[in-house]
C-alpha cells in the first residue's frame, strides 16, 4: 500500500533553540542504573567510591568522585577493558562530562563487544 505525502505524519525535529546539550549534574545514577541492569558486579566503598565488574571480568568502570588521584588528574570515571586479545585500555571522564554521556559510552562497548 501506497501512501500520499499528504498523509503521512510530519518529521518533527526541535530547532536550534530548543535543543538542551547535555550538561553534568555531577551525578552517577544514569550509569549505576546502567551497570545494574546489565547484571554487573557493582561494589560501593566508605568513601562513596563505586567499582563496577563486567559478568565475565573483562571490564571494570569506577565512579570515582572521593579518589584523590583521579581527582588531581581530574577524572571522576574510569573504564578499563582487557580484550581477550590485544592490549588493556583505558577511558576516563572528567567531572563535567555527564554520567549519561559515560552510560551512553558503556553501552556501545557492551552492544559491539563480542562472545
Amino acid at each position: 500500500m501506497n501512501a500520499s505525502a499528504a498523509l503521512l505524519p510530519a518529521v518533527v525535529r526541535p530547532s536550534v533553540e530548543d535543543r538542551r546539550w547535555l550538561s553534568s549534574d555531577h551525578c552517577a545514577t544514569p550509569v549505576l542504573e546502567l551497570l545494574h541492569a546489565l547484571d554487573w558486579t557493582v561494589v560501593d566503598t566508605p568513601e562513596c567510591n563505586v567499582h563496577a565488574t563486567s559478568p565475565d571480568g573483562r571490564v571494570y568502570v569506577g565512579w570515582l568522585p572521593e579518589d584523590p588521584t583521579a581527582w588531581t588528574r581530574d577524572i571522576v570515571w574510569q573504564v578499563q577493558v582487557l580484550p581477550t586479545e590485544g592490549d588493556v585500555w583505558v577511558q576516563e571522564f572528567g567531572t563535567h562530562t555527564p554520567a549519561e554521556a559515560v552510560a551512553s559510552f558503556i553501552t556501545a562497548l557492551v552492544a559491539h563487544s563480542t562472545r
